[in-house]
């Protein structure tokens, strides 16, 4: 077994570990996904399939990487090679995912960057041009990657302070003004005539929606927005201490994330519903669409408001990115650390190195290099790093995941970490989980992956 670095980061305590590792969940999947999927599959029907979810399947997965990383005292590397060097291969594949999200997600960051100083310095109507302001904007040859750098220098400095000094004070600012923002623009839409049929459609269970599509929706955006399989939550556990609870603190995670993706739906579905007209109308906006050409069209219907409603939805977005691409580059430079027995320094210098010269080869897709379509007429290289790690490599490493801990070190061993500090009530739904049920929901979520690309299904 590996010993646990003298030197290594610790949290302050259980609930910075909560907060930070909940940021880190917090992501732009929540704003933009959660809404969309909401919106297409039925509203309420789609909420309580994702709550049952967040509950077993997630808080199951969050539970083992977290206990992982708190036993080995080491990030994903380090923790499955140190039950033996024929696993490394796994912690190698799991330390690839937030080499691969880190640029592009910083691409994705600089946009929402731009939007945020743009309702500070131009008008509403300039962003509400349907689509021609972002279209310039990501295909430009400096603007673009200034926003990129910007968003990516104010992550950097957030962790080169340091896990206590950098990321618990950023997340103790940032993870509170986000939901208070949220709450307060789901508040005012509230007010808006039109917007109780928005917001009955988005909490009312309608049971004939349901399908497999849906739980298949559902079950991705789950995986997804709880940051696990991205060697994120194997390094934040390995900084805990043992005597925290472990079963309290991810059920405080999945919460945490489950009430942001809420106000996040809360604030675009019936906003967007009063603008489009129709729950179809909403659900065919998806993804970068939905935040940088609809809803800004829809703020431009709030007249004098819609410069304050903008910055402040763009603020919330830019926290909920920053949050996680902290936790993104925090794992990184706990990979090179471990790996290389390097000072948290070096390897920060490593990290910054790498994810600028990607980003920069990965934004060129937009511009320079956008003759390059790597999976087909109209797709860029954003979207073929995005495909590779969010719909293959990651569901694969959760799956070679659940083999290594129920099949070949066996759930008990966990199961003893997880007991070191609270009575595991659930100890035996969870083996159960880890074992069977969870391999065939990933291989579910690889499955649907796949085919959604071949454009046999829409998820």
């Amino acid at each position: 077994m590996v010993e646990k670095a003298i030197d290594r980061a610790s949290w302050s305590g259980k609930w910075m570990f909560i907060l930070s590792a909940a940021a880190s969940a917090v992501g732009l999947g929540n704003m933009w996904r959660f809404p969309y999927l909401a919106a297409k599959y039925g509203g309420g029907m789609f909420i309580l399939t994702y709550i049952v979810l967040v509950f077993t399947f997630g808080v199951s997965m969050l539970l083992l990487e977290t206990s992982l990383g708190r036993k080995t005292g080491q990030s994903v590397i380090g923790a499955y090679s140190s039950f033996g060097r024929k696993y490394k291969f796994i912690g190698v594949l799991s330390a690839a995912v937030p080499f691969i999200i880190t640029p592009y997600y910083c691409i994705i960051g600089g946009w929402v960057t731009k939007y945020m100083v743009s309702y500070l310095t131009n008008a509403p109507s300039t962003m509400a041009d349907g689509g021609d302001f972002f279209v310039n904007f990501i295909s430009s040859n400096d603007s673009s990657f200034l926003f990129m750098l910007v968003f990516m220098a104010a992550a950097f400095l957030v962790v080169s302070l340091g896990v206590k000094g950098g990321i618990e004070k950023a997340n103790l600012v940032m993870m509170p003004l986000l939901i208070v923002a949220a709450l307060g623009i789901a508040i005012y839409v509230a007010t808006w005539p039109g917007a109780a049929d928005g917001i009955a459609y988005y909490f009312t269970p309608d049971f004939s929606k349901f399908s497999p599509e849906l739980v298949i929706g559902a079950l991705g955006q789950m995986f997804y927005s709880l940051s696990l399989a991205m060697a994120i939550m194997v390094t934040y556990g390995s900084y805990l201490e043992k005597k925290e609870n472990l079963p309290h603190s991810v059920a405080w995670i999945g919460g945490a994330d489950l009430t942001v993706s809420l106000l996040a739906g809360l604030m675009i579905v019936p906003a967007t519903f009063i603008a489009l007209g129709s729950a179809d109308a909403v659900a065919a906006k998806a993804g970068p669409s939905l935040m940088f050409i609809t809803l800004p069209g829809v703020f431009e219907q709030m007249g004098g408001v819609a410069p304050l409603i903008g910055f402040a939805f763009f603020l919330l977005v830019f926290f909920a990115a920053l949050t996680s691409a902290i936790s993104l580059i925090e794992a990184n430079v706990s990979i090179i650390a471990d790996g290389a027995n390097w000072s948290r320094r070096k390897s920060l210098i490593t990290v910054i190195i790498i994810v600028v010269l990607a980003g920069i080869f990965i934004n060129l897709g937009y511009n320079g290099l956008s003759f390059i379509e790597p999976m087909g007429k109209g797709t860029t290289l954003l979207d073929f790093f995005d495909f590779i790690s969010n719909s293959i490599i990651m569901p694969i490493v959760a799956l070679l995941t659940v083999w290594f801990v129920g099949w070949v070190i066996k759930p008990g061993v966990l199961a003893e970490e997880i007991k070191q500090s609270s009575p595991f009530k659930f100890e035996k739904a969870w083996v159960l989980m880890i074992k069977y049920v969870a391999p065939i929901l990933l291989i579910v979520i690889l499955v649907a992956n796949i085919i959604s690309q071949l454009g046999l299904i829409s998820v």
